[in-house]
């Protein structure tokens, strides 16, 4: 079995306090991960300057060819674990798989986006900056279109509190380092891997180890991380980020509820953008932000809600290893039942139909494969109040809500990506007006569909630096 352990400052550290991560399907262990207390991350944490330092040594340029070299390793090197072992891309996929009961299909998939985010980190950079000429973060200032420029960074450190749920959401903080900001990353209890390897990648690439702190921990050193970072990001449903939501130093990453929104004028022609629709809330089983948890249409919702569902039921639970799944299990079956409950318990309210019950053959819970899964559920709701019609499950989950067109952009509630296929110029204003909505794709762009190119819930830069005043004589 192997070992993961601390990362202090770059260094490996085994802590005589250790978790056993284990296979979802047959329970056997996979690995042992040492877990870091809270004392010992407020420790290492007064340090962080040395490791500011480090990055500060290094041009942007510089940083940038590390994170080509790192997409590189990262997608085909063989990479340290601990005590001499080594971890190559297979075994990464099939650990991966293992532990988070996400197929290990999806699991490629994931490791490529990390690898295209990496290799395309310039043009990220580019969108995060908006264009900014990057080597004034070399200098501390410089000349932009002739006009003075100084930016300063707000954090010694950027903490990033991880979940399980989805590789793909590392992506987030991968621009830290190319930014000279280093990190202090606690991974989710059942996701050590992806940051442990990208933080080996971005070392074998020439990254200063100094930048890369790797606390697994319980929630007393969540909090420490996110305490004592000046900058940290948060990532958890509603219950985790609660506490902290006004908070400046922390950017939250909770559920995104993501909609499609259909306009009056585009309705009949409804069944041209299934493909879109079905693609936004099954892609990466459901697991993402950016899955599209609603349909909001003006009319024919229980057409369209059937049509979902008869193409979502062919979705069948698969073996993890199997080349063809696209549905995750549930690395907890209780946690699979309750939300079976929770779902069953809500239907009863009236005002929303389960229209995938006709496509099931059977229990929404399916155990399969030694796994436990729940089956992709499209339900229509002609209440937009409804508790269904903005929620949002671990699981394809989608509800048609038939609304309005002229009520759709103040019921949508905050909304992550929303994707609003119409030509109707009024609604488009509408919705480029609505502060509750992050991202806005015009057009059938899946929600999936992410340009790196573009802030993502949040903008990194201006969450690391601030633009400050200077006058040059």
């Amino acid at each position: 079995m192997v070992h993961l352990p601390v990362l202090r400052a770059g260094r490996p550290y085994k802590s005589m306090n250790r978790a056993t991560v284990c296979h979802v399907a047959s329970g056997a262990p996979v690995a042992q991960v040492s877990q870091a207390n809270r004392g010992l991350i407020a420790r290492d944490l007064h340090r962080l300057d040395a490791a500011r330092a480090a990055l500060e040594e290094l041009s942007v340029a510089q940083l940038l060819a590390i994170c080509k070299g790192a997409a590189r390793l990262f997608a085909t090197g063989d990479l340290p674990l601990d005590d001499g072992e080594v971890q190559s891309p297979d075994d990464y996929i099939r650990q991966l798989s293992a532990t988070t009961s996400l197929p290990e299909s999806l699991c490629r998939a994931n490791m490529a986006k990390i690898c295209k985010v990496l290799d395309e980190m310039e043009e990220v950079l580019g969108g995060l900056t908006r264009g900014l000429d990057l080597s004034i973060l070399d200098r501390g200032w410089g000349l932009q279109r002739n006009r003075p420029l100084s930016y300063v960074c707000q954090a010694r450190a950027l903490g990033a509190v991880l979940p399980s749920n989805s590789p793909g959401v590392h992506s987030l903080w991968l621009p830290a380092i190319p930014l000279k900001v280093p990190l202090v990353l606690k991974p989710g209890s059942e996701e050590p891997w992806t940051p442990f390897r990208i933080a080996q990648a971005f070392m074998a690439a020439g990254c200063p180890p100094a930048a890369f702190g790797f606390y697994p921990a319980d929630h007393g050193g969540a909090a420490e991380i996110l305490l004592r970072c000046e900058r940290s990001l948060l990532f958890g449903g509603d219950a985790t980020v609660g506490s902290w939501k006004g908070d400046p130093g922390v950017q939250i990453h909770g559920p995104g509820r993501s909609k499609i929104l259909i306009g009056a004028d585009q309705i009949q022609a409804w069944e041209t953008h299934l493909d879109a629709m079905v693609a936004s809330v099954a892609a990466n089983s459901g697991r993402s932000c950016i899955n599209a948890s609603g349909v909001w249409v003006p009319e024919q919702g229980r057409q369209i809600a059937a049509a979902l569902a008869r193409r979502l039921a062919a979705i069948q639970p698969r073996a993890l290893d199997d080349p063809e799944a696209q549905l995750a299990a549930f690395s907890n079956p209780q946690l699979a039942a309750r939300l079976g409950e929770m779902l069953e318990a809500q239907l009863k309210v009236p005002g929303a139909e389960d229209l995938s019950a006709p496509y099931r053959a059977g229990a929404r819970l399916i155990k399969a494969h030694g796994c436990t899964f729940l089956a992709p559920t499209v339900v229509y709701c002609e209440d937009p109040g409804h508790p269904l019609a903005n929620s949002e499950f671990l699981f394809p989950f989608v509800s048609v809500v038939q609304v309005p067109q002229e009520e759709m952009p103040r019921r949508i509630g905050p909304t992550l990506v929303v994707t609003a296929i119409s030509e109707d110029e009024g609604f488009i204003g509408a919705l480029l007006g609505a502060a509750v909505v992050e991202r806005l794709n015009l057009g059938p762009i899946p929600t999936n569909q992410i340009s790196w190119d573009q802030p993502h819930e949040g903008n990194l830069f201006e969450h690391l630096y601030r633009q400050r005043a200077l006058q040059h004589f």
